[in-house]
């Protein structure tokens, strides 16, 4: 039988997935790390990027924008800034808002609008990255 963990993930909004996986990926700012049932307990801060959720022969996407991960040796808990399923990234909005955050970073006014800026690229590239590494797992 194969061990599981039980995945919560949850956005401001609202709860995005709850079950059971064999695997959890996670982007923290110290790098990408990745969870089996009981790992040692851990709590980080997650940078914007892809979750993966491994549950049998299916991966299961998801984008969060930042927030903190909550590791226990039998729940993983994903709090999310914002979170939703990659498949329901829209990409044309991903790339108008990384053309608008470009476009501010060169007509920047003050620091805070250039950090904010930065932010919001990071963001909109990483929506871009999850898109493209779910359209990469459906062609194969």
């Amino acid at each position: 039988m194969t061990m599981t963990i039980h995945v919560d993930i949850v956005s401001a909004e609202k709860e995005i997935y709850s079950g059971t996986a064999e695997m959890v990926f996670a982007p923290l700012v110290t790098g990408e790390v990745g969870i089996l049932p009981r790992h040692a307990p851990l709590l980080a801060r997650m940078k914007p990027g892809e979750v993966r959720v491994r549950s049998g022969n299916e991966d299961l996407s998801f984008y969060v924008s930042g927030g903190l991960l909550e590791v226990q040796p039998h729940v993983v808990t994903v709090l999310a800034d914002t979170a939703q399923r990659a498949r329901d990234l829209d990409e044309a909005a991903a790339l108008k808002a990384k053309e608008r955050a470009e476009e501010a970073m060169r007509n920047r006014k003050t620091d805070i609008d250039y950090a904010k800026a930065q932010a919001e690229l990071a963001e909109a590239i990483a929506q871009l990255r999850a898109i493209q590494k779910l359209r990469e797992r459906t062609r194969k």
